[in-house]
């Protein structure tokens, strides 16, 4: 594995690592990182920027929580900070506080990461946040990185700028892109409205509480200059006339919070909407607050080009290869039409062509999913729409047929086709859950290795069929967890947490109580040689989908993707638990076959047919050379 990299003589590194192994582990250490930092710098000025001409549809992602990937650095997991875990936000023993994981554990761990096959490394927000937050008695902190105060720096539980640093040139000395997961909509929780103190405040809507009047619509006009030009355009010299923020309620800083944030411009309220909480729905999804989190007004000019240069700032500091959206979807899409070309641009000026942008749009609609794309102008989104539905036909035992007609929406989206193999596609995350938990949950009886293959079986569609399959870390090792969110989301290493420990992972006696990097993992050796087998035939990376046949009841499944060369690839999947044995269509052309995964026949059983043959919850990948 890859040694840490040292920041000085006495770093704070070295400091903890004088705590934890004494001064002659500290100093073997301290010069395994010392020549480890040489060799990145050194790799860094002669990288190899052949990874840049990759497209996004050619890499497979690796999705990680920095802070419960792996701990490089002890010193660092109180984030500097002191007290208990309300001042730390740490406490290893609770799945709601920061358990201590940081980027030097992620770049000690790339052997890792890349030996599963992965090409690209996503990492959860990595920028400073509000240490805790919450209702008394049910604070919990900002360990996965959405409750941003300081958008310029890293957060200090995950090391230091340096850190980041080291990461990123040493990823692309090695050919890997990083991914860095980036919020615009809300801000860490920290204004307040006099109106409801202590407690959230219901949502106020602009008809009854228009920005041209104070609180309400009986109340004084404060902000008649709020209106368009002769064109009924809201320009950035009418938006600054806005200056009083208290349209609908009337929102305040706290004594010691009135610079918290930065950029110094984020802690004035009149760039925040103030309307209460929202509601999830209607005009609230954009416009109120999510759990107390100050929501931004993104119609504002001035914020609009606030994080143009916040985020165009960290391609220009870290060569970053691309940026995932945080609420995409609650953010309007005037602000993503001026955001978007301009992070593109920025990643021009420093050589990153192929600069892979997509949002989160937390809908199982492909029709809505396309319309973020096409309206708000995303190169691409999160298919949330094809993990509800592998999870409704692998998990849940829907008929296959249900993929079919997922895909026939795939001309929706900007670029048709095309525009589809540009989405990242997942099985379960960490808001959701993983797809090992969902399982058991549809299949209370099954046994482990039916689970297992079921895994396996869901990984298979996102790294065969069309889109960028995206590794939610932890499933490779057979992790589970028991629900959504803070309950999916175990650390690799060794774990403090009772109710992760108590849960069993698949595929494997082993528990969370203990490592779990294992590349002898049955799942992780699955997913490691399926990367193998699509870096391999360039058909299951870019090749147009048809597909050949889809079960009306739980079964068959079976696509082709073609070639630039006219060569054809089959995927067939079996999602029932029987064996399956059948024909399947295909181009007449194609009469001469071989295996890239599973028992494959090597020939076509007449011009037009191939016969395959599928174990339970299983798939095979059969392949032609060019006619």
């Amino acid at each position: 594995m890859i040694a840490l990299p040292d920041l000085g003589t006495e770093s704070v590194m070295m400091r903890g690592l004088r705590q934890h192994t004494g001064e002659a582990g500290a100093a073997a250490i301290g010069m395994a990182a010392m020549a480890l930092a040489l060799t990145v710098s050194t790799a860094a000025a002669g990288a190899d920027l052949s990874y840049r001409a990759r497209a996004p549809e050619d890499e497979v992602v690796y999705f990680l929580l920095p802070d419960r990937f792996a701990n490089g650095d002890p010193s660092n997991d109180l984030g500097g900070l002191k007290g208990d875990r309300l001042k730390t936000g740490f406490d290893p023993t609770s799945e709601r506080f920061y358990n201590g994981g940081d980027l030097k554990g992620v770049l000690s761990r790339l052997d890792y990461i890349q030996g599963l096959g992965a090409t690209a490394i996503w990492l959860g927000p990595i920028f400073k946040n509000k240490p805790v937050q919450g209702p008394k008695g049910q604070e919990s902190a900002g360990y996965h990185g959405y409750w941003i105060t300081d958008f310029t720096d890293v957060d200090p539980h995950f090391g230091a700028r340096s850190d980041l640093k080291a990461l990123v040139d040493t990823a692309h000395a090695r050919g890997m892109k990083v991914y860095l997961d980036i919020v615009a909509n809300h801000t860490a929780d920290v204004i307040k409205y006099k109106e409801c103190e202590g407690r959230y405040c219901a949502y106020r809507s602009k008809g009854d509480y228009p920005y041209t009047r104070h609180l309400g619509l009986a109340g004084e006009a404060i902000n008649d200059g709020f209106l368009g030009d002769e064109d009924n355009r809201q320009t950035t010299e009418n938006f600054a006339k806005l200056v009083r923020p208290d349209y609908a309620y009337t929102p305040y800083i706290p004594k010691g919070e009135e610079h918290v944030k930065r950029p110094e411009w984020l802690n004035d309220p009149r760039w925040y909407h103030n309307r209460g909480e929202s509601t999830y729905k209607g005009e609230s999804a954009t416009y109120g607050d999510f759990s107390g989190l100050d929501d931004l007004f993104t119609e504002n000019p001035r914020v609009v080009q606030g994080f143009i240069d916040i985020y165009g700032q960290w391609i220009d500091d870290f060569a970053i290869d691309g940026f995932r959206i945080d609420t995409a979807k609650h953010v309007n899409s005037a602000f993503w039409r001026a955001f978007v070309p301009a992070m593109q641009a920025r990643a021009r000026a420093k050589g990153i062509d192929h600069f892979h942008i997509f949002g989160e749009v937390a809908d199982p609609d492909p029709s809505v999913l396309a319309h973020y794309t096409r309206t708000d102008g995303y190169p691409a989104v999160l298919d949330f729409a094809l993990q509800s539905a592998i999870a409704d036909v692998v998990a849940k035992g829907e008929p296959p047929a249900r993929l079919a007609h997922l895909f026939l929406a795939d001309v929706n989206y900007a670029d048709g086709e095309a525009g589809a193999r540009r989405l990242p596609t997942f099985v379960g995350n960490h808001d959701m859950g993983r797809f090992a938990m969902m399982a058991r949950k549809a299949n209370p009886d099954a046994t482990d290795d039916e689970i297992k293959r079921r895994v396996i079986l869901a990984y298979g569609m996102i790294y065969f069929l069309r889109g960028q399959p995206v590794v939610y870390y932890g499933d490779e090792q057979g992790f589970a967890g028991t629900g959504d969110d803070n309950a999916s989301r175990q650390s690799l290493f060794a774990s403090k947490v009772a109710s992760f420990n108590a849960t069993p992972l698949v595929g494997t006696s082993s528990t969370t109580t203990v490592d779990n990097y294992n590349p002898d993992h049955p799942i992780y050796r699955a997913l490691a040689q399926m990367a193998k087998v699509r870096k391999a035939d360039s058909a299951l990376r870019h090749g147009d989908q048809t597909t050949r046949f889809a079960a009306e009841t739980p079964g068959l499944f079976a696509v082709t993707r073609r070639g630039d060369d006219g060569s054809e690839t089959l995927i067939a999947f079996n999602t029932s638990k029987a064996e399956i044995k059948a024909n399947v269509a295909v181009d007449s052309l194609s009469q001469n076959w071989r295996s890239e995964r599973g028992e494959c026949t090597s020939h076509a059983a007449a011009p037009g047919a191939y016969t395959v043959t599928l174990p339970p919850l299983d798939f095979i990948v059969c392949t032609t050379s060019k006619p």
